[in-house]
């Protein structure tokens, strides 16, 4: 570890002392990448400091309000740093660093849940007018920084992840990305950040995964990675909630057709929302299920097939029977006091439900913990699920002190979520598989098998709800597949009608899901697939392809280089153009748009590829 002299002073003002003076700052250098400590962050703003003493292990930057904020470093090839509070006279909602990068060429974004996205960004990009949660300049967990001059890239990211978020501000531009490291401590008290590791490695996807390794070996709980692929189908992509009793049955007959005709392993089939009258009232069952929902189940496991259902665990609609006869488990609003409002619609789309408000249960209430403990005793012991697709679990996670107001105070926020993982967890017991969905990606290690890693399947290849989150989600997040948990792209598309895709985007978009080596399920009828679908299908489901390299990731040639692999044994690869000109891969081969390009691998022949 290298300490050179940085003045403060040429820096913006935003990030002088009090004192303006010169002082001695750490740099560290990775791959041409320069990364500047240069202030504190508490609460998420620099605070008010004297001149910070600065030695070789340690910066202290005196407060004018009292104490200091302590950074200690340590390591150089792994280098850790450890920020804290000393003399803490305050709840501290975050607590952190600013660090200045040059030499940066662009940076990973990488949302926290499922669906917020992960991609690579310009420094300088402005934040846009979207929703903040997906903002370019916000991520979560960690950062992959890609450096102007060099190859590789150089990682800052947090270990743990089952205490507290963590998050990085991204600001500045091409001549110095400003970036703000922080640990969101929601005022429970705690006065240490998070440990922050800076590293570095040769290519893109093999230093994220060298993070994802990392993330696991210090989770408290081992990650649960299935020791086969997860397949099966699914009612929502075709279906969506228009399901009924004769639609399911029918499916199920026509799925064990399938996979007796086809004799592939097709192991889920899981009924998803539409079941229910309103999120909350998950023991309920629609006019449309006369029969409820245990003899269906008993149909699915007769046929030979894993019986799995759907559930949103912290959501309540407003019209609900819990919400009218339990208000006291729902999460309040900090100003209001009434039930904090997750989302709402108010127009003419209703979710196929009566209810215009969403809120969040209050999974801290002893009450509301007991009442979804035992729709998952009545779901797994009376009705027979083995299989639990929970769904919209960001809403566990998503509200801090100073919007939520829950029952069991001085809880951060991912201690929460995790008390509803545990107990949907110890309420299943450890044989039924739990899918995460719209999920935290990061703190579900240990508790859920399966973790969406993209937005919802799309039936277009441009726009919204298109094939752009698969192309772009699954390139950047592969890295935890089979390391934190089995990754789950969504299911892939199959049917001939009722989307804007092409033969050649649709047969694409299925193999690049599928030889990723995670989850490979469908929602469209297996007994209308055309005779080159169900080909298709069958094949990708006889396939032991188990994970899959990028080793080309961060590069923006834009055609995309899959190595896929059956254990530690590359079988095939790939080359996916998605862009809508044709291209040249690194070996000359030209692509069409929207086109993959596969290629047996025979021996030990894996083109150029390094694998890790």
């Amino acid at each position: 570890m290298a300490l050179q002299a940085c003045a403060l002073r040429s820096l913006p003002d935003n990030l002088r002392t009090s004192a303006g003076r010169f002082v001695l700052l750490p740099e560290f250098v990775r791959r041409g990448v320069t990364l500047r400590i240069v202030a504190p962050l508490l609460d998420g703003a620099v605070p008010n400091h004297g001149v910070p003493s600065v030695s070789a292990d340690e910066i202290r930057w005196p407060l004018e309000s009292g104490g200091a904020v302590v950074l200690r470093m340590n390591g150089d090839e792994l280098l850790a740093l450890d920020v804290a509070m000393d003399g803490c006279r305050q709840l501290l909602d975050s607590l952190g660093i600013r660090i200045v990068a040059t030499g940066v060429r662009s940076y990973l974004r990488n949302g926290y849940q499922s669906w917020d996205g992960s991609y690579f960004v310009r420094p300088g990009t402005s934040t846009g007018d979207g929703q903040p949660a997906k903002a370019p300049t916000l991520g979560f967990a960690m950062t992959a920084l890609l450096p102007e001059n060099a190859d590789g890239a150089a990682v800052l990211g947090f270990d743990r992840h089952d205490r507290f978020q963590t998050r990085f501000r991204f600001g500045g531009n091409a001549a110095g990305l400003i970036i703000d490291a922080e640990t969101l401590l929601d005022r429970t008290g705690g006065c240490e950040a998070e440990t922050l590791f800076l590293f570095d490695g040769d290519q893109v996807e093999a230093v994220l995964r060298r993070w994802s390794r990392r993330v696991a070996a210090v989770a408290p709980l081992s990650p649960r990675l299935p020791t086969r692929r997860i397949t099966g189908w699914c009612s929502w992509y075709n279906h969506f909630a228009a399901i009924d009793e004769t639609t399911i049955s029918r499916e199920i007959r026509a799925a064990a057709a399938y996979r007796d005709a086809y004799k592939v392993p097709l192991e889920i089939f899981q009924i998803d929302d539409g079941f229910t009258p309103e999120m909350g009232d998950w023991l309920d069952v629609r006019p449309q299920f006369p029969r409820g929902i245990a003899p269906l189940l008993a149909e699915v496991a007769a046929a030979g097939f894993m019986p799995g259902l759907w559930i949103a665990p912290f959501l309540v609609g407003n019209r609900s029977s819990l919400f009218a006869t339990h208000p006291e488990w729902l999460v309040a609003d900090c100003t209001t006091g009434k039930p904090l409002l997750a989302f709402h619609f108010y127009g003419e789309f209703r979710w196929h439900k009566r209810s215009e408000e969403y809120h969040v249960l209050d999974i801290t209430h002893p009450g509301a913990a007991g009442h979804i403990a035992e729709v998952l005793r009545v779901w797994t012991e009376e009705w027979g699920a083995r299989y639990i697709k929970a769904d919209f679990l960001l809403h566990g996670a998503e509200y801090g002190p100073e919007r939520a107001r829950w029952y069991q105070p001085g809880l951060s926020r991912i201690a929460i979520w995790r008390l509803m993982m545990t107990l949907i967890r110890e309420a299943v017991g450890e044989d039924v598989v739990v899918a995460g969905c719209g999920s935290p990606l990061w703190a579900s290690v240990g508790l859920i098998d399966t973790v969406r890693i993209g937005r919802d399947m799309g039936v277009s290849w441009h726009g919204e709800y298109s094939a752009e989150s698969l192309l772009r989600d699954l390139l950047t997040r592969n890295h935890g597949h089979g390391v934190l948990w089995q990754a789950d792209p969504d299911c892939i598309l199959l049917r001939d009608r009722f989307h804007d895709l092409s033969e050649v985007e649709v047969d694409a978009l299925a193999r690049f899901a599928a030889a990723a080596g995670g989850v490979l399920m469908t929602s469209d009828s297996l007994d209308e697939l055309s005779p080159t679908r169900a080909e298709l299908f069958a094949g990708l489901l006889r396939a032991q392809t188990s994970q899959c390299r990028f080793p080309l990731l961060g590069d923006e040639e834009m055609v995309i280089e899959q190595c896929v692999l059956a254990g530690d044994v590359a079988v095939d690869f790939n080359l996916f153009n998605p862009t809508d000109q044709v291209r040249t891969a690194s070996d000359g081969t030209r692509v069409p748009p929207h086109t993959l390009i596969g290629f047996r691998v025979s021996g030990n022949q894996a083109r150029t590829l390094t694998l890790s």
